[in-house]
């Protein structure tokens, strides 16, 4: 281990590394059953889906472990999945397989990218105060998802407010309380400095849930979304759903679609998942303290082709875009940092392909807790920020950059808004020796896509 994951060089332990994958792992294991939902509605068979997204996240994790040596899981990424069921099948009439031949040649194009440097540029590029907000601008986000899994945040005519715990108190209402009970169990076991709090927090939430459904306090309603908190079974051996999907990306040629949006189709996949995984690894590296003196990532180029080369072979199982997870701060929150972290979730995966009745059977409400408690430890990045006249023009758009991201329900939003706001605020000041001709570039390009897409 030690001579594979230099664990002694990165400050941490076999077990913690082994903890910090299942909390990792844990926190997103709700892919696992949010997939399948969403790129069934697009006609794709469900147990396929799930065990493709099993084995595409294995092949990502052991690539991130092996050859990057970073605590960073990978899967199918939220946001893009619901891209290609609800808007490119769903709204433009393209063959699924067609959609996911479009997620082929983006990990293609993106492995090129990554090969000659060009993503590795990019993330270099990019002005530490603007990875600074990325950081605790991804600890909003996240922070606001699981508020949103919870129950606790909910819509209303003000855009969102806190539920309603009495309405449907048996259902969502217990479930947003026993979020927040999670949460406070979480907070004093990390105050109280307990190993693998997070993760206790999520095994906690889950036993009271089941407890308030043995006595009657939840009752579980399947018509309004509300399941039995109990899995329905253990271990599943059937994986013969997989020959539904595998290699189908290539047997529909543009079916439903013509050349000219099928191009646009791709360079859609490429844009938001390379903006999504850049931000996410600028966003965790920051909060594990694995960027240098001048704010690169050094295991960068290794980091990207794993993403890569799992989203390729993603779309040749059945699967979206495959894509690194910002959850995978969870396991860095508790300790994760090399690659070990990584290759733990990815064997969690690859059980889940038996375990799948049981992994998913974990609640929403019980992973909500970690997210936000993982929010709060991303925020603190906040006090590297000063407010003094000489850094405002760092600190303005990185400001910016930090609000998009949870207000807009993009990470990649947050980058846009940060990198133009940062080139004009720097050319408008009288300070344009900052900026790198990249970064001209960045803008440029981000302008292009609020104007023509």
């Amino acid at each position: 281990m030690e001579k594979l994951f230099k664990l002694k060089e990165n400050n941490t332990t076999v077990k913690t590394e082994l903890a910090a994958g299942l909390t990792t792992f844990m926190t997103m294991a709700y892919i696992l059953a949010i997939n399948p939902s969403i790129l069934g509605a697009a006609g794709i068979n469900s147990n396929a889906v799930l065990i493709a997204t099993c084995l595409a996240s294995v092949i990502g994790c052991f690539c991130m472990g092996f050859m990057a040596n970073l605590p960073f899981a990978l899967s199918a990424g939220m946001g893009l999945n619901a891209f290609l069921a609800y808007t490119v099948v769903g709204i433009m009439g393209v063959a699924w397989e067609t959609a996911l031949m479009a997620v082929f040649i983006e990990g293609v194009i993106f492995i090129l990218l990554s090969l000659t440097s060009v993503r590795e540029a990019i993330f270099n590029a990019i002005p530490l105060p603007l990875k600074t907000g990325v950081s605790v601008g991804i600890g909003l986000f996240i922070a606001f998802i699981g508020l949103q899994n919870a129950g606790l945040c909910v819509d209303s005519s003000t855009l969102v407010t806190i539920v309603d715990f009495r309405e449907s108190f048996s259902t969502a209402g217990i479930c947003a309380l026993l979020a927040l009970i999670g949460l406070f169990i979480t907070a004093v076991l990390y105050i109280r400095e307990i190993k693998g709090s997070i993760l206790i927090g999520i095994v906690v939430t889950w036993i009271l849930g089941m407890i308030c459904q043995l006595i009657g306090i939840y009752v579980p309603d399947p018509d309004n979304g509300a399941f039995s908190l109990f899995p329905t079974a253990i271990i599943s051996f059937d994986f013969s759903d997989l020959g539904l999907t595998f290699g189908k990306c290539f047997t529909h040629g543009l079916a439903g679609t013509s050349i000219f949006n099928f191009i646009a189709i791709v360079f859609s996949f490429l844009f938001v998942d390379m903006f999504d995984t850049i931000g996410t690894l600028i966003g965790v590296s920051t909060k594990a303290g694995m960027l240098d003196k001048d704010g690169h990532l050094p295991a960068i180029r290794p980091a990207l082709l794993s993403d890569a080369i799992a989203t390729t072979c993603g779309a040749v199982l059945g699967t979206s875009t495959t894509t690194t997870f910002v959850e995978s701060s969870a396991g860095v929150a508790i300790g994760g940092r090399t690659g070990l972290t990584a290759i733990t979730t990815g064997c969690l995966f690859a059980l889940s392909t038996l375990f799948s009745p049981l992994f998913t059977a974990i609640p929403a409400f019980a992973t909500a807790p970690a997210l936000m408690m993982v929010g709060f430890l991303m925020f603190e990045g906040i006090k590297e920020f000063t407010f003094s006249k000489e850094t405002l023009t760092d600190s303005i758009p990185a400001y910016l950059c930090i609000i998009a991201m949870p207000l807009f329900y993009s990470i990649s939003e947050g980058i846009a808004i940060g990198c133009i706001s940062f080139v004009l605020i720097k050319l408008f000041c009288g300070k344009k020796e900052d900026i790198t001709v990249l970064m001209y570039i960045l803008a440029a390009l981000f302008a292009c896509k609020y104007i023509f897409l």
